[in-house]
């Protein structure tokens, strides 16, 4: 028991005046004869008796009176010690991901939550709290009750790690006061529990599902095609055991193209095909019910009418291996001798490639330049009789080094660079028994360039900087076999694709996208990106035929978008979540230590407000004292 005034509890001293009074009576005694002196003497016996008696059940009742006055008057109460701190201070995380729209015993998670924090009595005035998505700090009582009500979901989920240092931030920097976090989640598996500062005490709500099952579109894919169509393949799977079937239906905008039934009664995973046509843009949105986790039923992808890649070779040596990889319907192929060379095409393509030029003069690398700056790839393969001085002006305008001698020495090209952007996803591993092609000459070369392919030795085959490559070998059948290995269908002709790299079946949202449009826009004029409900401008930078467009943080939702041009149409683009939270697997709360776990926000509120109760006790004591001075009297009036 603790006093709010315990000063007055030396009041308690005076107790002793009492007691003094009755134990030393001050009043002298008379005698007084009578004629029957033994009857006299038996009553004063009996009332000497009775008397003592009286006087100790008087003194104990003013005792008791006294002292539970003077406890009254010192304000005796019990408290926990969290409740003597009047410096508090709480900040609420709510997960509002979208793993908590699986339903609970009451509804869908996030909508329980706020249900119930919308109803609790929060004791302070001000309370700070976040999102995954939004956040406020000092808000008062009546303006949080009114933006919880507009909390909806997100694809972004904090990590405990980001709750703690978000939390941090709302906290004051006062030392003295008690801060306490929060935690309103389902605590989807992410990472391993932070550790909890000392000074910080954490309270967590876990949500739990009650069902922990669901069906996900994963992705999609083209995995062929051809002049008579192409097929699109879908990949869905399954968690949980009590997975029904359900249909699947793929919509070309508003219009049903096909519908067909899923079953994972006997794999957890489904791969559907579609067959698509080849020539013709397709607004795709594929559709799934399943009222578990409801952000993950729709896909949304965008097959434009393919724009074809502008590819010039500038030959002085033989090109027919060149014409024979790029005579395919999605490149525009052109050749020119370098003789008879036309300067005003070099602006207007996407992929160049010098092939085996003698010398390359100072009005080539002129144009070159300008060529490169706008946008455009290069790639340089050397003559046996190259000009080493011009060629190393060009090499050195790129950064990609200097050619130094031409060694005649026949060499293996045994290194394959798997992680470089030209080979990733073309190799199913990594192959060790490779047949490799082989040079009779190549040229020393210094630089600082990153390796495509090297030699047996080690030495560079092919360098990249940026987007220009080079050679440091003729490819002609003389120096190599280079151009029947399988290596030079990948090579060359993902150096083209990525001159222009056209937009994908889909993006996800909240990440960094980069994809070019082929188009030549005027000064002043940009293009948008919009939907029936939004427009925005993305990051865009401008070349001579293409625009490359980067966006981050738009959109935030997911959907089929248009690319335009004012109002003129472009061509189509499609956003989708990340699928991440769509895994249904929870951490176990009980085990991250300085954390208090509750199973619900009512628990929660209820130990909070039992932490913070005062149980005064003043009044008890005060009704003691009064009971007390009632017992003296019918004492003193009724005892005989």
């Amino acid at each position: 028991m603790q006093f709010k005034h315990p000063e007055l509890l030396y009041a308690l001293s005076l107790l002793l005046i009492p007691i003094i009074i009755h134990l030393f009576q001050l009043r002298r005694f008379q005698k007084v004869d009578f004629t029957n002196v033994a009857f006299l003497k038996k009553v004063t016996i009996q009332t000497r008796k009775s008397s003592q008696l009286k006087k100790w059940l008087i003194l104990l009742a003013r005792l008791a009176a006294m002292t539970c006055l003077i406890v009254a008057f010192a304000q005796p109460f019990t408290a926990s010690k969290n409740s003597l701190n009047n410096q508090k201070e709480i900040v609420l995380y709510l997960d509002n991901s979208f793993s908590m729209q699986a339903k609970g015993s009451q509804g869908p998670l996030l909508q329980r939550a706020i249900h119930d924090l919308y109803e609790q009595p929060f004791n302070s005035s001000k309370i700070s709290w976040f999102t995954n998505d939004f956040s406020k700090k000092g808000s008062s009582l009546e303006d949080f009750k009114n933006d919880i009500l507009k909390v909806s979901y997100t694809q972004n989920q904090f990590t405990t790690s980001e709750v703690l240092l978000k939390a941090n931030q709302l906290f004051s920097k006062d030392l003295d006061s008690q801060k306490q976090l929060i935690i309103v989640s389902d605590f989807q598996s992410k990472d391993a529990f932070a550790e909890v500062p000392s000074e910080l005490l954490v309270h967590a709500v876990q949500l739990k599902p009650i069902i922990k099952s669901n069906i996900v579109i994963d992705t999609a894919y083209i995995v062929s095609k051809n002049s008579d169509g192409m097929k699109l393949n879908v990949v869905l799977s399954s968690q949980g055991k009590d997975v029904k079937s359900t249909p699947l239906s793929l919509f070309n905008e508003t219009t049903l193209v096909a519908k067909t039934a899923l079953d994972f009664s006997q794999n957890s995973t489904n791969t559907i095909t579609f067959d698509l046509e080849t020539n013709s843009a397709f607004k795709g949105k594929l559709v799934l019910n399943e009222p578990n986790l409801i952000f993950d039923n729709t896909l949304f992808f965008s097959i434009n009418i393919p724009q074809k890649i502008k590819v010039l070779s500038i030959n002085d040596g033989d090109a027919k291996f060149i014409q024979r990889l790029f005579d395919q319907p999605e490149f525009e192929y052109s050749q020119q001798s370098f003789k008879s060379l036309n300067y005003n095409d070099i602006p207007s393509q996407n992929f160049i490639i010098l092939n085996e030029l003698d010398d390359i003069p100072v009005s080539l690398t002129t144009a070159i330049n300008s060529f490169i700056s706008d946008g455009g790839s290069l790639f340089i393969i050397p003559s046996m009789m190259a000009n080493i001085e011009n060629y190393n002006i060009l090499l050195n305008s790129f950064e990609l080094g200097s050619f130094s001698e031409n060694i005649l020495q026949e060499k293996k090209i045994t290194n394959i660079v798997f992680d470089h952007p030209l080979y990733r996803n073309v190799f199913e591993k990594r192959v060790v028994n490779f047949q490799y092609p082989v040079v009779n000459s190549f040229f020393n070369i210094n630089s600082n360039a990153s390796s495509v392919l090297n030699f047996e030795d080690g030495k560079a085959f092919i360098l990249q900087n940026k987007n220009t490559y080079v050679c440091t070998a003729s490819l002609n059948s003389i120096n190599s076999n280079f151009q029947n290995s399988p290596l030079i269908v990948p090579t060359l002709y993902n150096m083209a694709q990525q001159s222009l790299p056209l937009p994908e079946l889909y993006y996800l949202v909240g990440k960094q996208n980069k994809f070019s449009v082929s188009i030549a826009l005027i000064q002043d004029e940009i293009l948008t990106i919009r939907d029936s409900s939004m427009t925005f401008i993305p990051l865009q930078q401008t070349k001579a035929n293409q625009v490359n467009i980067t966006t981050n943080d738009a959109p935030s939702t997911s959907g089929n978008f248009q690319i335009q041009k004012e109002k003129e149409f472009i061509e189509n683009v499609s956003y989708n979540y990340n699928r991440e939270e769509s895994i249904l697997q929870y951490a176990d709360v009980e085990k991250w230590q300085g954390v208090k776990l509750f199973k619900n926000v009512d628990d929660l509120f209820n130990d909070l407000a039992e932490e913070n109760t005062i149980n005064s006790f003043w009044k008890w004591f005060t009704i003691f004292a009064l009971l007390f001075l009632m017992i003296e009297m019918i004492i003193l009036k009724f005892y005989k």
